[in-house]
């Protein structure tokens, strides 16, 4: 049960960047969004650390946002997808694999 908690932080932890940049154009909304969500965020991440050691859980949730912001980036604001961010992105969803295989 603690995985599917440290995901759902995870996802959340990829809304509060996105809120942040929707606060550029809609001040209150955005941050709103972003506060919200940064405490949804913190509240699963404390649920998964109850078994899941705390610097996998940390680097998981981490790297779920950093990817998750980067392909919402691409979709939604046009950001550029180069090679180079693609192989990094692949490199934290490796990296998010080999934490979850060795615990």
């Amino acid at each position: 049960m603690e995985w599917i908690y440290l995901v759902i932080a995870g996802l959340f932890e990829i809304a509060w960047p996105v809120g942040l940049k929707i606060a550029h154009t809609h001040k209150f909304w955005g941050t709103a969004t972003a506060a919200i969500t940064m405490i949804i965020s913190g509240f699963f991440l404390y649920l998964a650390q109850k078994t899941i050691p705390i610097g996998t859980a940390y680097a998981v949730w981490t790297g779920i946002g950093a990817a998750g912001a980067m392909v919402v980036g691409v979709i939604f604001w046009s950001d550029p997808l180069t090679l180079w961010r693609i192989l990094g992105v692949m490199l934290i969803i490796g990296g998010v694999l080999m934490l979850k295989m060795a615990t």
